[in-house]
């Protein structure tokens, strides 16, 4: 089995292992499925022309199950307030009894259906500071939002007798534990907001443990800049997997999920990270060419453009001992939770279950 894969290079710490998947209106089968296997999580996807709403996903998921953890992945600070998406989580918090994480962005997908690019940064930190105030049950005084409320004039145009004076979420049970909140983060800038405020901060660098090293890097010496503990944050990152044994066949599964992570690298042109003259020249090609028409799909032009090199070094790909040795080098960086994306839409369905069935019953025992 798997499990006997590890040798003593490699210590042993606790990591977290979840699979994303697209948000369905039910998703009770898909999460007692996970369960059932041995998964630690789902993380659903948040893109609402593109999929079901995230927060039914998650409640189904989570009150069809009994110890499995429900996550975002990942939500974005442009389409719901921050009360909203506080109310929200936390609500599929009370009825999951503590098992659910809000993991958000800068937003992609989600925000392209609309017409609109990712949120700027200086935006995303504001909103990500309110969002972990609403979580604590704190208070946000009126002059503080301005989140998009500004459409609607001030209450004080009504002339009422009395208003609340700030913005809270007092419905917050006392003892219910605080819901995790994780950034999504491939930019220096992204990161290092992300390690003063998030709970963790979780890469989208892609598998090569250079470039997770770099980022774990960046966050902690922002930390330092912000007068924190730079050891006081936690480290989880995206993986695209596909665990066949044969080599070729995982790959071509692999490139339609990996071909939208890549381009988290490149989105504004500019490649961010360590990476060889190769690698950049393939990120910069995939910024060029994307079609958002065909995201994420294993058929789409971007996805066959990437090169048998650029997969092996940024995805995780091939049998399940190959794919066991480059987790398990990852984990032993100090990474405590794996978000696992696997073969997309486009991609042929009975080989994607194969890969899946793999993962399950090889990596999932071994990395445990």
């Amino acid at each position: 089995p798997g499990s006997a894969m590890l040798d003593d290079r490699y210590c042993r710490p606790m990591v977290k292992l979840f699979s994303q998947t697209g948000a369905r209106p039910n998703s009770g089968p898909v999460a007692e499925r996970a369960e059932r296997q041995g998964w630690d999580g789902l993380s659903f996807v948040d893109s609402q022309n593109l999929s079901g709403d995230v927060y039914v996903a998650m409640t189904t998921a989570a009150l069809a199950t009994d110890r499995l953890e429900v996550s975002s992945g990942v939500t974005n600070p442009v389409t719901r307030h921050p009360a909203v998406s506080a109310g929200a989580v936390a609500s599929v918090q009370s009825v999951s009894g503590g098992r659910a994480v809000l993991a958000i962005g800068r937003g992609d997908s989600a925000l392209a259906h609309l017409g609109r690019a990712p949120a700027r940064v200086r935006d995303f930190e504001r909103y990500l500071v309110a969002l972990q105030a609403y979580l604590r049950g704190d208070e946000l005084p009126f002059d503080e939002l301005d989140f998009g409320e500004a459409v609607a004039p001030p209450v004080a145009e009504l002339e009422l007798a009395a208003t609340a004076g700030a913005s809270s979420i007092a419905w917050l049970p006392s003892r219910q534990p605080k819901v995790p909140v994780e950034v999504a983060a491939t930019g220096p800038r992204v990161i290092a907001a992300a390690a003063r405020h998030a709970d963790r901060v979780l890469f989208a660098l892609g598998a090569d443990p250079a470039r997770i090293e770099w980022g774990m890097g960046v966050a902690r010496q922002a930390r330092v800049d912000a007068g924190l503990d730079p050891d006081d944050v936690a480290f989880g990152a995206f993986v695209n997997l596909v665990c066949l044994p044969d080599v070729a066949a995982a790959r071509n599964l692999v490139r339609g999920g990996l071909s939208t992570f890549a381009r988290f690298s490149v989105m504004h042109g500019e490649v961010v990270g360590p990476v060889s003259e190769l690698q950049a020249a393939v990120m910069e090609s995939l910024h060029v060419r994307y079609d958002m028409r065909s995201h994420t799909r294993a058929d789409s032009t971007q996805a066959e453009g990437l090169p048998d090199s650029f997969v092996d070094a940024f995805a995780v790909v091939g049998p399940p001992a190959q794919c066991i040795e480059k987790l398990a080098s990852l984990v032993a960086l100090g990474l405590d939770k794996l978000v696992f994306v696997g073969a997309t839409l486009g991609a042929d369905r009975d080989a994607a279950a194969e890969a899946d069935a793999c993962v399950a019953s090889e990596v999932l025992p071994a990395l445990h």
